[in-house]
This record gives structure tokens, C-alpha cells and sequence, in this order.
């Protein structure tokens, strides 16, 4: 697939005209196309084809990344090194922000692009008006040879790439081979939103290797259930499960952005009880349509962008108040996405809520009961897709997938079932329902349901199992799994905070993102400056920059499980708390009331406080650092004791200390 608006060897790029080469970018150019753009592709011209003249290889002019939603300006591919060209026009310094762009870049060409895995890269950023820079130094990383980003001027390029040729030794790229290389990327659940909004495909933003079930199948099945549904007006719900990480929600907001016209009869909507993740991707949706209006020649307020974006992906409490107001008319959606529906409130929780927020005394239906009799309203047909996190509940209340079995059975005999033979795991705990209470008519099995590959860690497939083995206790397993995952997926312990906050930062390249997370339990790490009592504002933790002291990257301000639940970083700082500690005996579950730890003793806050852990440890895509701290002896909340047991198990698990 040719990703770029203009590709050819470089020999024939030389040789052409200017004129005709802008000829045809321009003619695949699917945007409004402003004058300074076409300034800006002629001087970029101009100043490589002097220099490129005995350079064999091949030449990319925009070429496309949909994870990132943006162009590389210039990839040349040469018989040893792939160069990665950003230019800035008019620009006369070197801007952070460019930096970092440049070096995204090449690390997802690295990362994501299949026959750029072994070549090496230089990342090169062109300020045109800069003042004249003396010649780098130059040395390659050896773990990926991709060069860290070089600052050039168009009179100090040749002489820059000439040095970068002659640095290396022979390596032999194949031109013709890296050009139908298959781009396979994960995308951040940010990206991908961003990405599916701006009308890529998720064929395109998604992995489609053999030992992963293609998003693309999982998407197709749910929409043939929609269509069956509407033709054969039926009701219908399609439980889509997966490992954490594996892309549920991305299949979901797929499936919105098929269906986004409010006009068609199956207009849909995306809907979420997880309020960081809905204001997260609601901010970051804005943001970029402002900015891709901006860069099209068009004016949108951020005010009317989010307008559009609110209706597209909704809170799921406000969904279900407007269904309140007229307990009659069913709503204009005939498809609804639930993410996290394993998180919905059981009768108790739902029945106190309308009792005191809504004043509704005597409501006797649970969240997911409430929620299929909305789209039951409809006489026609109806659809529900439930993605569903097995071993995801970490709140009060958190009924689990159980509750919507059970409100089949109970109240909607007709409804049709779609699941993938993995929902009868253990995990899941419906099992039985299955069994008895549901004829063999109404379930139908399809296996493109359940995503068994986690997409979040593009560095390795078994992370997931991990962690789920070091919480269940299953050393040995633990042990063997751990071998498979270290070369490609770190995974460090230390005793001090200090030291993985360096870590973090020496690990994270360009603008991948790095912060701090803790279990909201955790209440005696505040001698360490970490207060989970501080809230922080997910919109600033997650989108902000490197500059701005509310983002992640400061390491000052540190999420929870209930603030990064379905979200995620590229690398990740766990502190671990006594909270949470390790006994041979098994977890011990503790909560700080006042000013001691008392023992948690409910069955269902112990499986809230695992699976908090479990959501820490499974959010980071490159690799994490667990923190233990060393505790204080003087401190009768913090005694060594609390912690020790805890580090010694994770270290004996393999992990490399430092």
C-alpha cells in the first residue's frame, strides 16, 4: 500500500520538475489546499534535490501515519538508513514540541511499520531560517538504532546526511520490500478515538497479525447482528469480551463512527460510566477537530466541536436520566455501546441512587435492567453491544456481567444473545445462567466476540497474564510467563521513588507519556509527596504537555484506579502502598481509617481492592516500574514490615531490582 502522496525513486525525483512533482501531490491531496502549503512543498523540493542527486533509494513525500493522524513531510529511504524529514519553514529554532514530533515519527515507523523493525532511522528536523549548527556527534542506540533527533538548516543538511550514511555499517534495505511493508499499529484508546472520528477505518489503526483475532472481524460481526436485527426486527445484545488492553472500546467507537448520522435508522451511540475516560476523549475529540478545521482554512469554536462531540460519546448516567424524563418514548438511538458494562450498579446501588439524587423512592431495577427496557421501547428492533472487562469491577456497587444475565432471564424472554464461548470462564461467573436459565435458540456463539490479544502492550502479548498471575499467587506461572515478556516489556522494582521517576524519563522518547499511579487506598505515601486525596483532573493528567505542571509528565499529581480505568500510558510508575500486602498465607486487605490500618473484611471491597491492582498494572504499553518503598521503622503506619514481604515476592518473580 502506498501511504504517501508522492513516491518514486529518488534518481527520477531529481530529474523531474519541480512543477510536475507538486503536480502530483497536490492531485492526491484530499484537503483545501492553501497557498502556503504549496510554498511550503516547493522549497522542500528545492532543497533536496540538489543534495540527493548520488543518494540511491526512494522518496515519500507526505507519507501517512492514521495512528497519529498526521504526514511525515519527507522519508527517504536509502539502501542503509531510513531518513525521517521534518521541515519547519521560516522557522529559526528548534521548538521542543518539533523535536518530539519528529522523534514520534520515527519511533513509529520503528514500532509499527513491519519493514522498518530492523532498519535504522534518523529523525532529522530542517529549521529553514535557523542559524548555522556545527556537525553532531552520532551514535546509534544499540537496542533499536533509531538516532535521536538531529537539528539541521538546509546548508548543513547534505553534510549531516552524508555523516549519518558514513557512520553506519553495511546494513542493506530492501527499497522496493520496506515500500509494501504492512503498517500494524496499537493505537492509544486516545489516538484511535481521534483517528476512527476523523473517518479512518480501524483496519487501518489496528494490528491485524495471525495470533490476533482482527478488529476489523470483531466489528463486522456486531454490525451483521445490527442489520439482522433491523431486518428481521428483532432485539438484540452482543456481549464483546476481551483481556485488558485487547481493544474492546475501540471496537465500540468504531461501531459509533459507523454510525454517527442521526438521520439513518441505526444511528448509535457510545456510552460510558467511566467519567475520566468520557471527559478524556471528549476534550481530546475537540481539540482536534478544532485543530484539523484550523489546518483546512476553517473556523469552529472549541464550543461547537465539543457540541458535536458530546453527542457522540455520552456518560451513561445522562443517558439514562434522559430515558427518565419519558418513561414512555424510547430513545432516537436504535444501537447503544455500553463500555465497561460489567461496571453498571446492582438493584441496591441503583435503588439508593434514585432514592436520593433523582427522588424516585421504590425502583426496583438494577442499572442493567433499566438500561435494556430504554431500548425496549422500540417496537421495532434494538441492539446493545456490553464490552466487558472480566475481573474490571473496582467500586461499590459494581454489579459485574452477572446482573445482565439475569435481567435477560428475568424480565426480556425475547431478546436474542450473541457471546464468544470464553464468557463461560470463571471470570465472568455466569456459567450457570447459561446453562439453565436460557433455550439453546436465543444464545448465539460466535468466537470473533472475545479479543484475546492485548492491543496496549505492543511490546508484548502476555502482560495481561502476568499481572492476572501474580494476583492470583500463581508464582511458578507467574515465573515462566515474566521470561517471556522481560526482553521486549521491562518491567523494574525499586525501594525509591526517586529512582523510578529517573526511569521513567530516561525511558520515555519523544512525547510518550509517563506518569504515576497508586491504588486510592493508598493513604501513607504522603511522606513520599504522593496524597491521593489530591484530586487530579484527567483532561490535564492525560492531554497536557511536558510544560504544563498538571500533566503526568510533571510526576507531581498521581492517578488512581478510578482516574485511569480504561485509559492508558506508554510508561508507568506503580507505588504500592501497604494497602495491599503480601503474606505467605496469601493478600491481606487493608484500609487507613484515621490513624491506623484496620483490616478490610468484606468479600466484595477485597475483589474491588485486587482488581484496583490489577487495572494499576495492566495500564502501561512499554513498560512500568513498581515502587515498594523501604517503609520507617519510627512510623507505626509505615513499618518496614508492612512492605518487605511484598517486595520480596515481586523480586522473586523475576523482576530486576535496582
Amino acid at each position: 500500500m502506498n501511504r504517501a502522496l508522492y513516491s518514486d525513486s529518488i534518481e527520477t525525483f531529481c530529474r523531474t520538475s519541480r512543477e510536475e512533482i507538486l503536480g502530483k501531490i497536490a492531485a492526491r491531496y484530499s484537503f483545501s489546499l492553501e497557498q502556503s502549503q504549496r510554498d511550503a512543498w516547493l522549497q522542500e523540493i528545492n532543497i533536496l534535490q540538489p543534495i540527493l542527486q548520488h543518494i540511491p533509494g526512494t522518496i515519500h513525500f507526505e507519507f501517512s501515519i492514521p495512528r497519529l493522524g498526521k504526514y511525515i513531510d519527507v522519508v527517504l529511504v536509502t539502501t542503509s538508513v531510513i531518513f525521517v524529514l521534518e521541515f519547519k519553514i521560516g522557522e529559526k529554532h528548534f521548538q521542543p514540541q518539533a523535536i518530539d514530533q519528529v522523534w514520534d515519527y520515527a519511533l513509529d515507523l520503528k514500532n509499527f511499520h513491519e519493514t522498518s523493525h530492523e532498519a535504522s532511522i534518523a529523525p532529522i528536523l530542517i529549521a529553514t531560517e535557523a542559524n548555522e549548527r556545527n556537525t553532531p556527534e552520532l551514535t546509534w542506540p544499540e537496542n533499536d538504532r533509531i538516532l535521536p533527533p538531529v537539528k539541521a538548516t538546509p546548508n548543513s543538511l547534505p553534510v549531516i546526511m552524508d555523516k549519518i550514511l558514513n557512520s553506519l555499517s553495511h546494513r542493506t534495505i530492501d527499497t522496493h520490500a520496506w515500500e509494501n511493508g504492512r503498517y500494524a499499529p496499537t493505537p492509544t484508546i486516545i489516538e484511535a478515538a481521534m483517528a476512527l472520528y476523523r473517518g479512518h477505518s480501524v483496519h487501518e489503526i489496528s494490528r491485524s497479525d495471525a495470533c490476533a483475532i482482527n478488529l476489523s472481524r470483531t466489528s463486522q460481526s456486531i454490525s451483521d447482528v445490527i442489520q439482522y436485527s433491523k431486518e428481521h426486527s428483532r432485539k438484540s445484545i452482543c456481549f464483546v469480551t476481551g483481556v485488558p488492553g485487547a481493544g474492546k472500546t475501540l471496537v465500540g467507537l468504531n461501531v459509533a463512527t459507523q454510525h454517527q448520522e442521526r438521520s439513518q435508522d441505526v444511528y448509535s451511540v457510545f456510552l460510558s460510566g467511566n467519567g475520566p475516560l468520557v471527559s478524556v476523549l471528549r476534550e481530546a475529540l475537540s481539540r482536534d477537530k478544532v485543530a484539523k478545521c484550523k489546518a483546512d482554512g476553517q473556523r469552529i469554536s472549541k464550543k461547537e466541536a465539543a457540541s458535536e462531540v458530546q453527542m457522540f460519546i455520552q456518560n451513561v448516567h445522562h443517558f439514562r436520566d434522559e430515558c427518565l424524563i419519558d418513561s414512555n418514548s424510547p430513545p432516537i438511538e436504535h444501537v447503544a455501546i455500553f463500555d465497561e458494562a460489567q461496571r453498571a450498579w446492582n438493584l441496591e446501588q441503583t435503588s439508593n441512587f434514585m432514592r436520593q439524587k433523582k427522588k424516585r423512592a421504590g425502583f426496583i431495577q438494577s442499572e442493567p435492567e433499566y438500561l435494556i427496557s430504554c431500548l425496549d421501547r422500540h417496537d421495532t428492533w434494538a441492539t446493545i453491544i456490553c464490552l466487558v472487562g472480566g475481573g474490571q469491577e473496582i467500586n461499590t456497587g459494581e454489579a459485574g456481567i452477572r446482573e445482565w444475565f439475569e435481567s435477560l432471564e428475568r424480565s426480556f424472554p425475547t431478546w436474542d444473545i450473541y457471546i464468544s464461548p470464553h464468557l463461560t470462564g470463571s471470570e465472568f461467573a455466569v456459567h450457570d445462567l447459561l446453562s439453565r436459565g436460557f433455550t439453546p435458540e436465543r444464545v448465539h456463539y460466535r468466537d470473533e466476540l472475545h479479543l484475546s490479544v492485548s492491543m496496549r502492550s505492543f511490546r508484548s502479548e502476555h502482560v495481561s497474564k502476568f499481572v492476572g498471575e501474580l494476583l492470583d499467587l500463581e508464582r511458578d506461572s507467574a515465573l515462566e510467563t515474566f521470561k517471556q515478556i522481560r526482553t521486549r516489556y521491562p518491567v523494574m522494582l525499586t525501594r525509591d521513588i526517586t529512582k523510578a521517576k529517573n526511569w521513567l524519563k530516561s525511558r520515555a522518547r519523544g512525547s510518550e507519556r509517563y506518569g504515576i499511579m497508586v491504588s486510592s487506598e493508598a493513604q501513607r505515601l504522603k511522606p513520599y509527596a504522593i496524597d491521593v486525596r489530591s484530586k487530579i483532573d484527567p483532561v490535564h493528567w492525560f492531554l497536557d504537555g511536558k510544560d504544563d505542571v498538571r500533566s503526568s509528565y510533571y510526576l507531581e499529581d498521581v492517578g488512581t484506579e478510578f482516574q485511569v480505568q480504561g485509559l492508558e500510558l506508554d510508561w508507568a510508575c506503580v507505588t504500592w502502598d501497604g494497602d495491599f500486602r503480601y503474606t505467605p498465607l496469601g493478600w491481606e486487605h487493608w484500609s487507613f481509617c484515621g490513624d491506623r490500618w484496620k483490616h478490610i473484611k468484606s468479600a466484595s471491597r477485597k475483589i474491588y481492592q485486587k482488581n484496583a491492582y490489577r487495572v494499576l498494572l495492566t495500564r502501561a504499553r512499554q513498560g512500568m516500574v513498581i515502587v515498594v518503598p523501604e517503609g520507617d521503622s519510627t512510623d507505626p503506619t509505615r513499618i518496614p514490615s508492612f512492605y518487605n514481604d511484598t517486595y520480596e515476592y515481586l523480586a522473586g518473580l523475576g523482576l530486576k531490582t535496582f
